[in-house]
């Protein structure tokens, strides 16, 4: 069987190829690249591949980027499947640990180009081997010139569509606001939208503590590869510490020069110019090209890329991009399938929760870069998998239309401080005048237990005084829960300013509380992430708490529960209570904070029910 003239690489010779790029990506850790490659060349061109080396792409600035191009032996011209990474082109395919690599690995690229495509993969600029400065979510000019430059190349169609995950996928999403002529589509896995406000590197106005984790990476990788100091240094993210610029790893030697976006972002807390710049949502309509997205319900990107299928749908640059949307969302973590489990965290989701995402964005780019009727734009554009039933399901948009949204007001009789009290959740609006107070200590914050990215029992939070819990009685039918989910809760706080959490759960019948989604919001941003306004203590404000979108199946006995407290620490940085610079203070002050629910202030859960 040929596809565009090419024979499909037999199981033999794909095997030859991950071997062969096992030995590359080790041979590479050791820094003996002339010894690896001319034998990686000679294997490859055994197996039917030709291998071309850290290729030199000159940017419009004059810096000069390399790349690694895998492309048939065969004689013809074929479409371009291309990846920009800052985890370096080796990585990409090194064996690592398939568990938990950032990105498809070992059987890619053999499928890939046995399937009749050229394959390239790019160091990001000041990244491996590309020459210039490492500053990221910098990727627009960069991903132009890189598109223009593989189509153009002699074994080129001319087509090029893109892929890969995490930042691997904000390379292609700011390539496509460039709006390269010869870009035909995107494929971003695990991208977000808003490095603002999507849980990237802040979410409702907290700083998202993971990103220290992110940075100490690549300032790590930075520090060892081009300022040679001790090997043996590890990044060990220090989240407690206070202030937040005094974080540990990257006070040393030349902090600037390891990481200056890191002070960059702890510097801007608000939404400002500096976001907008490299902010998804604000450019849609310069998008012109049909994207596939793909997230996983327990990753934190999965807000974004459900803003960036409907942003783009709605106001993208061309027919072709409005109409060409598509997402996919499974059970998953930040590391979907091929490489994840069917287990994400304490649940398993069972085998329907494995998906061949290598096949899907072939099957995608037969269509877009080869023009192959293979039904595929005859599909629905949305795929999601409704946990608790544990099924994949088609859709022909999101949100659907066909769900109704669902009131779930919070009593209690004062009492609803932790897993023994006495919190309710009730279609049934409050009456009376009820309330329930909290103390929250940042010396104390709420551990984060498994948070986003995880699905993990709940129960030793919820044994905390300091973390308020409302509950359903137990369903009689099923009840299916999918949409976006937000909370209202009408509060006051003894502080100025202090942040407030809400969290999405599932009780078993034994007992078992399955997080599903949460939220968080720093008060002063309740009304703007641009101009932030402190509260007065005492005063009942009205805040609404983002906690972005599940699709999940209430099973009979099953309960919703709602968790609300004002810390998930250490995924997000602690709010001190006292309104200074949440990044440079080290003043720590209490907050007793209230939920107030009756009539006058109906605090409530709004769902997304299906109906049967």
């Amino acid at each position: 069987m040929t596809i565009n003239g090419i024979s499909r690489l037999s199981r033999e010779r794909q095997s030859a190829i991950i071997h062969v790029l096992i030995f590359l990506a080790a041979a590479g850790s050791l820094g003996v690249r002339k010894s690896w490659a001319q034998t990686a060349t000679g294997a490859c061109e055994q197996a039917g591949v030709i291998l071309e080396q850290s290729v030199p792409v000159q940017m419009r600035d004059g810096v000069v980027l390399r790349a690694d191009i895998y492309r048939p032996a065969a004689a013809g011209k074929f479409p371009v499947l291309l990846k920009r990474t800052p985890y370096g082109k080796y990585a990409s395919i090194g064996p690592g640990d398939r568990k938990s690599g950032m990105d498809w690995k070992l059987e890619f690229i053999p499928k890939a180009v046995s399937h009749g495509y050229v394959v390239i993969i790019q160091d990001s600029r000041g990244r491996h081997g590309s020459d210039g400065v490492w500053y990221p979510f910098r990727e627009v000019e960069d991903g132009y010139d890189t598109v223009e430059w593989a189509a153009s190349l002699p074994y080129s169609s001319g087509k090029v569509g893109t892929w890969g995950m995490s930042y691997n996928g904000w390379t292609q999403l700011e390539a496509a606001i460039g709006s390269p002529p010869h870009l035909a589509g995107i494929f971003p896995v695990g991208a977000g939208s808003d490095a603002h406000s999507d849980g990237s590197i802040y979410e409702g106005g907290a700083f998202d503590q993971s990103s220290f984790g992110w940075a100490s990476y690549l300032a790590e990788d930075t520090l060892l590869r081009k300022v040679q100091e001790d090997p043996n240094r590890s990044a060990r993210p220090d989240r407690g510490v206070l202030p937040a610029t005094d974080y540990t790893l990257l006070n040393v030697g030349n902090v600037n020069r390891l990481a200056p976006y890191l002070f960059d972002w702890l510097a801007h807390p608000n939404y400002d110019e500096y976001w907008k710049e490299f902010s998804i949502e604000e450019h849609y309509a310069k998008i012109m090209v049909p994207g596939y997205y793909v997230d996983g319900w327990y990753d934190t990107s999965v807000r974004g890329a459900l803003r960036n299928y409907m942003g783009v749908e709605a106001r993208g640059g061309s027919e072709a991009a409005r109409r060409g949307q598509r997402v996919i969302v499974g059970p998953w973590p930040h590391t979907p399938p091929p490489y994840s489990e069917t287990k994400t965290g304490e649940v398993d989701f069972g085998p329907a929760a494995r998906l061949d995402l290598d096949a899907v964005l072939l099957r995608w780019y037969d269509h877009l870069l080869k023009g192959m009727d293979n039904g595929i734009e005859r599909e629905k554009p949305v795929k999601i998998f409704v946990m608790g039933k544990n099924t994949w399901r088609d859709e022909g948009d999101w949100p659907l239309a066909r769900a109704r949204t669902v009131s779930y007001y919070l009593g209690s009789n004062g009492k609803a401080n932790g897993l023994a009290g006495d919190g309710t959740l009730s279609s049934e609006a409050p009456k009376g005048v009820v309330q329930d107070h909290f103390l929250y200590d940042p010396r104390n914050p709420v551990p984060s237990q498994g948070s986003s990215g995880s699905a993990m029992d709940q129960r030793p939070v919820e044994v905390r005084n300091d973390v308020l819990v409302y509950s359903t009685p137990p369903f009689e039918d099923e009840v299916e829960v999918t949409g976006p989910i937000r909370v209202e809760l009408y509060a006051s706080s003894s502080a100025i300013d202090t942040d407030l959490t809400a969290r999405l759960v599932d009780v078993w019948p034994n007992g078992f509380a399955q997080n599903l989604t949460d939220g968080i919001l720093r008060c002063r941003y309740r009304n703007s992430y641009e101009k932030p306004e402190f509260m007065n203590p005492g005063e009942v404000y009205k805040l609404v708490i983002d906690l972005g979108a599940i699709s999940n199946a209430f099973l009979p006995k099953h309960k919703l529960r709602l968790e609300v407290s004002s810390s998930n620490f250490p995924r997000f940085a602690r709010n001190l209570n006292t309104g200074e610079d949440p990044n440079h203070s080290t003043r720590i002050m209490n907050a007793t904070n209230t939920i107030y629910h009756n009539a006058e202030h109906p605090s409530a859960l709004f769902v997304p029910v299906v109906p049967k």
